[in-house]
Formats: C-alpha cells, sequence, structure tokens
C-alpha cells in the first residue's frame, strides 16, 4: 500500500484514501502515514458497509481513534457510531453511509440527520436501481449547504462519480489500478482523470454522451472526449447506462442535467425516437434514430450509421451520391435483423439495390424484409444466391469471438464488396477471408469513425478530427504485438 501511494503521488493525486480493510490483520500505522506524499483519508470499513474488517467493532473503533490522534488529514466515519468518536485536533470528519441495496427515497432526511453529526463533509453512497437515482443523489450534492460526497455505485451510477466537481463535492473517489475496484462502478484513476479530465467538468462544461444497455464497452467517450479535447472545447462525453424501463426517466432528465446531445444505442434506437420533436426524413424512414441534439427546448434525430455506411458503400462502388438509384441492379445480402442492419438495408433499397436479409433468428428477417420491402433467405440458405454487396450486421466474428466468420470464405470473390460492421477488432476473420479472395473491403472501423464524426459536427457544429479519431479506436481495439 505505501508503494501503490507513492505511485500515486507521483501520477498526480492530491489525496489517497487508506483502506485498512483491505491489509490484514497486522496494520503499522506508523509506516502508513509516517512519510505519506499526500494527505489521506483513512478509512476501516465493516462487511455490512462493502469493507473487509475482519476484527472485532470495538477494536476498530480503537484503530480509528488512534489515526486521529496521529494527525491525519482526514477519517471516515459511519454515521451510526460518529457520535461515539469525539473531534480531536485538525483531523477532518468525513460522515459516511452505505446502502449497497439501493437508493432510498429519504435521501434528504438522511442527509439532514447526517448533518447533525459535526461533519467537515458528508458522504453518501448508494447502491443506483434506476437513472432517476443519479438525478436525486446529484441535487442532493448541488444543494448541499454541507460539503458533501454523493454517490450512486454500480455502472448505473457512474455519472455521479465523474460530475462531483461541477456538483460541488470536495472530491470524488477512483480506483489506482484497473484491476482492483473497490466499489461497485468505480473508475480507475487513469479513467477518471485522463479520460473524462473529472477535475475541470463546472458549469460552463456541455455534457453529451452515449445512452445504452450495457454501456461500459463503448470506445464513444474515449474517441469523443479526445476530439473535444483536440479542438479545445470544455465539453465532456459520459456513458450512461439506461435500461428499456428507465427511458423514460433518463429524457426527462435531459434538460435538468444539462446534456446537449447524446449517441444512442441498444436498445434505445427505435424507442428514443418518440422523445424527439423532429427527426430526419431518413431517421423517419429506418424507424430509428442514433443521435439526438437537443436545443432551446427542440429534440432533433438523427441516424449517422446510415449516413455513414451510406457514403462507404457508395465509395467502393465508384458510384455518384446524387443520382437517385445509382445502385440499381446491385444484389446484396445483409446478415442480421438488428438496428444497424435495418439503417443499411433502408438505405439500400432507396438507392435501388436488390436486397435480401438473412439472420440467425427467422422472424426477425422476415419481419424485418416485410417493413422494408425486401427479400428474406434462411439463414442455412444464404449461400444459394450470388451477390455483389455482402454487408455483416451481427455480431459474428466480434472480440473476444475472433476466429468465426457469419460467412465462409469460399462464397467470396473478387467482384464482390465485403462490409462487416464490427470494429473490435477491426481485421475480423470474415475481413481477413474477403481480402485474401481479392475482394474490395469495408471494415467496421471505416463506419464507427465515419458515423462518430457525423455526431461530433451535429454536436459542435465542428468538423470531426477523423484521423485522431480513426488512430484512437485502432489503438483501443488492437493491442500492441511483440515482434520476437
Amino acid at each position: 500500500m505505501v508503494a501503490e501511494h507513492k505511485y500515486l503521488a507521483e501520477q498526480g493525486a492530491k489525496l489517497v484514501e487508506l483502506r485498512v480493510d483491505f491489509i490484514g490483520r497486522s496494520i503499522d500505522l506508523k509506516r502508513l502515514i509516517g512519510e505519506r506524499p499526500t494527505p489521506v483519508l483513512m478509512t476501516a470499513r465493516r462487511r455490512e458497509d462493502g469493507g473487509r474488517w475482519m476484527k472485532s467493532e470495538e477494536e476498530r473503533q480503537m484503530f480509528l481513534r488512534s489515526v486521529i490522534a496521529a494527525g491525519v488529514e482526514y477519517v471516515d466515519l459511519e454515521d451510526d457510531i460518529a457520535d461515539q468518536i469525539p473531534r480531536y485536533g485538525k483531523t477532518k470528519r468525513v460522515i459516511s453511509h452505505h446502502n449497497m441495496e439501493s437508493t432510498p427515497d429519504n435521501l434528504e432526511e438522511l442527509h439532514e440527520r447526517m448533518s447533525k453529526l459535526d461533519p467537515d463533509i458528508v458522504k453518501i453512497a448508494t447502491m443506483a436501481t434506476s437513472f432517476r437515482d443519479n438525478v436525486r443523489m446529484m441535487n442532493l450534492v448541488k444543494n448541499a449547504k454541507i460539503p458533501t460526497i454523493g454517490i450512486c455505485m454500480g455502472e448505473i451510477g457512474v455519472i455521479t462519480r465523474v460530475m462531483a466537481n461541477r456538483l460541488g463535492s470536495p472530491f470524488t473517489y477512483a480506483t489506482f489500478s484497473e484491476d482492483k475496484a473497490i466499489a461497485p462502478g468505480q473508475l480507475n484513476w487513469k479513467e477518471m482523470s485522463s479520460l473524462y479530465a473529472y477535475d475541470t467538468i463546472d458549469e460552463h462544461t456541455k455534457l453529451f454522451g452515449v445512452v445504452a444497455d450495457p454501456v461500459a464497452h463503448s470506445y464513444s467517450p474515449l474517441i469523443h472526449n479526445k476530439a473535444f479535447k483536440k479542438i479545445g472545447l470544455n465539453a465532456r462525453y459520459l456513458p450512461f447506462r439506461v435500461a428499456k424501463s428507465d427511458l423514460p426517466a433518463f429524457m426527462d432528465s435531459i434538460d435538468e442535467l444539462g446534456i446537449h446531445g447524446i449517441s444512442i444505442t441498444i436498445p434505445h434506437k427505435s424507442a428514443a425516437m418518440d422523445y424527439c420533436t423532429q427527426v430526419e426524413a431518413s431517421a423517419s424512414g429506418i424507424g430509428a434514430i442514433n443521435t439526438m441534439v437537443t436545443s432551446d427546448g427542440n429534440r432533433i434525430g438523427y441516424n449517422t450509421d446510415y449516413r455513414a455506411a451510406m457514403d462507404c458503400i457508395m465509395e467502393a462502388f465508384k458510384l455518384d451520391p446524387e443520382v437517385k438509384h445509382s445502385m440499381h441492379g446491385i444484389t446484396a445480402l445483409v446478415l442480421g435483423a438488428g438496428g444497424v442492419t435495418r439503417a443499411i438495408a433502408w438505405g439500400l433499397k432507396q438507392r435501388g439495390a436488390e436486397v435480401t436479409v438473412s439472420s440467425r433468428t427467422e422472424d426477425r428477417a422476415r419481419s424485418l424484409a416485410g417493413e422494408l420491402g425486401c427479400r428474406y433467405v434462411l439463414w442455412d440458405d444464404r449461400y444459394d444466391n450470388k451477390y455483389r454487396l455482402l454487408i455483416n450486421g451481427t455480431p459474428v466474428g466480434m472480440h473476444p469471438d475472433v476466429d468465426t466468420s457469419p460467412y465462409m470464405e469460399s462464397a467470396l470473390n473478387p467482384l464482390m464488396v465485403v462490409f462487416d460492421t464490427v470494429y473490435n477488432p477491426e481485421n475480423t476473420m470474415l475481413v481477413k477471408y474477403a481480402r485474401r479472395q481479392q475482394a474490395r473491403v469495408i471494415t467496421g472501423v471505416d463506419m464507427f469513425v465515419r458515423q462518430a464524426a457525423y455526431q461530433f459536427k451535429l454536436f459542435t457544429g465542428r468538423e470531426a478530427p477523423s484521423g485522431l479519431m480513426r488512430e484512437t479506436i485502432k489503438q483501443a481495439t488492437n493491442p500492441v504485438q511483440i515482434k520476437e
């Protein structure tokens, strides 16, 4: 723990929490704090509060008193024992309350009660079970008269950690290692300080984000935040995990939270249209959006998946985008029946292509084909015809299942264009097959960067640094290979 403390100080950490309940039976307090490189917050958390303290409660409270006597900068005292441990010296008291199951309805009453326990800082950490829990917690922190840290734990509550500085919290929490999260939903120091630059998010920072369930896997915060930084915008792009049932609460909170635009992905692309005041014609035709921009009470929906995919395809076939039915006579097989597939298939139909849909789930393929007015074939029959354009809109070949392909190599040929929407990895097995057969290739990275660049311009009114976006996603999805 001493070595880790020094490392964090070297990385720029200004305050470090020492969780002594993680040390074990033997605690050398003098060594822990004797030559501390930063101020510390000492914590000995009980098991019922999410900690690992194994000794008696009497020993724990005795240890906390010794910590205060030693003159550390901060000590964490749970609200049910705070009145048993008096203030002494210059040590500041963080009075804390933890609920590992839910976020209670009486947050304000809880905060008021804790405010009477002689705190310098009130800390409330609860488990988020809905997005609305985040909003209630952030409002509590923002309106508190005593310095307050309010955290909603779990992936749903990540934004309460990132937004701490904007809300007025004295500090927030991160883990020093990617592999050692102390609490559910806790981000690591690098993410908090570099990816989100949490300590510079203020009342002037414009907020954007991605809405999905799940959302932790998304690379969108990485590429957008790097792009914002590149062109010097005071803006942040955050991950919002929102369940289907929670979408209304999230949409009701957009203006309150000051969110100016969102990327929308699974499972909300269709449902989000109901919350738009206006939808561009192509998104309306597709029946799904992946982008919403808010301004002066208006919410405008777009589908940048469609725009990006069509750009990629038109370039591959060297066709004029101004010609209405430029793809007339081109046969296309679209694999999958999800949101991306729907957008691409709709665009192909608009340009006159002969579109066939195939999915591992027959009912979904039949339904999509019926809605778009195109053919569908059974998954096992997808090789029965010849196609000029093959599009994979399934997750087959996506990390970590990188050794599979939705289409066999022997069915590919040099006259085809093969488009794999999977971007992690970029060089999927299908892409490798296509290149071996000398087919023209469109990768998922090509589409991902284009759609993100379109979103960036819709969000900011400025051209995106597409080269930086491409480099960032490639680095994130392709670890450095060591050559022997």
